[in-house]
C-alpha cells in the first residue's frame, strides 16, 4: 500500500519530507543480545565509574567482527520506566564515543548504576565511558 503523501510518479516534490526510513550507519557497533556473550563478558575485564559499570573482553578471532555492545540495568536501578532511561542514556553514550574509543573485535557491556546513570549531566556520562575504556585498554 502506497501511503497517500507520496507522489504517483514516485519523484518527491521540492519541500516535501523524506520518507520515514531508518538506516543503520556500518559505524555503529553491534549488538548483544545472547546471554552467553554477557557472561563471557561478565568473566571478562571490567571497571567501574560513577555512573556505570563497563566490562569488555577481547574476541577469539573466529568470533564476530567489530565492536559489539549491550546494556543492562538492575532493579536496583528503579521500576521499568527508570531502567529503560538509564538504557537509552548508555546506548547514547556508546553510540557517540565507541567508534572512536572502541577497539574492533571487543564486546563491551555496559551496567546502569541506580540513580547516579539517570541523573548524571550527559557529558560527565560520555567522559565515564571514555576514561573506562582507557583503563579496560591500558590494562593488556
Amino acid at each position: 500500500m502506497t501511503p497517500p503523501e507520496v507522489p504517483l510518479d514516485g519523484n518527491a516534490a521540492r519541500g516535501s519530507k523524506p520518507p520515514a526510513v531508518s538506516v543503520r550507519v556500518p559505524e555503529t557497533p553491534g549488538v548483544l543480545t545472547a546471554r552467553a556473550d554477557f557472561l563471557r563478558a561478565a568473566r571478562a575485564r571490567r571497571q567501574g565509574t560513577t555512573s556505570m559499570m563497563v566490562q569488555g573482553r577481547k574476541r577469539a578471532p573466529d568470533e564476530a567482527e567489530g565492536i559489539r555492545v549491550g546494556f543492562t540495568c538492575s532493579k536496583k536501578v528503579g521500576n521499568a520506566v527508570a531502567r529503560n532511561r538509564a538504557k537509552r542514556r548508555l546506548r547514547e553514550a556508546a553510540r557517540l564515543v565507541l567508534p572512536e574509543h572502541g577497539r574492533a573485535g571487543w564486546d563491551y557491556v555496559l551496567i546502569g548504576r541506580a540513580e547516579a546513570t539517570a541523573s548524571r549531566p550527559f557529558e560527565a556520562l560520555q567522559e565515564d565511558l571514555r576514561y573506562a575504556l582507557r583503563r579496560l585498554h591500558g590494562r593488556l
